[in-house]
């Protein structure tokens, strides 16, 4: 048992002693957990507009509001899949860490849906 701290050379950061380029600590899980939160207000926000949108857009709140629910479920299975994937690959060394294509979809569909609601309010 070593009950004393090995120190890093002078000018040495203690952390480039360290062979191992991942830290397989929490981090990981706490951008899991952040998706997760960014699926939930997606989620949220389908079913405010399930419910406040009836008055303004009539049937069509349905069909906005569904298919928000809709994305939000694909982008919460597609980021299970991402941080799986990706913690997978920080703990081998040669694999290829997953691309932007989530981002670049939560990106197109928040867009859309404030463009949506620029283009109502706009014309109402």
């Amino acid at each position: 048992w070593h009950l004393y701290r090995r120190r890093a050379p002078r000018g040495q950061h203690p952390a480039a002693m360290s062979h191992q380029l991942f830290d397989p600590g929490l981090q990981p899980e706490r951008t899991e957990l952040a998706w997760r939160r960014t699926t939930l207000a997606l989620i949220v926000g389908a079913l405010v507009a399930l419910r406040l949108l009836p008055p303004a857009l009539g049937s069509w709140s349905i069909i906005v509001g569904l298919a928000g629910l809709v994305l939000a479920a694909i982008i919460w299975v597609l980021a299970h899949r991402r941080a799986r994937l990706t913690s997978h690959v920080l703990r081998h060394e040669h694999a290829v860490l997953p691309g932007g294509g989530l981002l670049l979809l939560l990106a197109t569909v928040t867009t859309a849906g404030a463009a949506l609601g620029v283009v109502y309010v706009t014309l109402h």
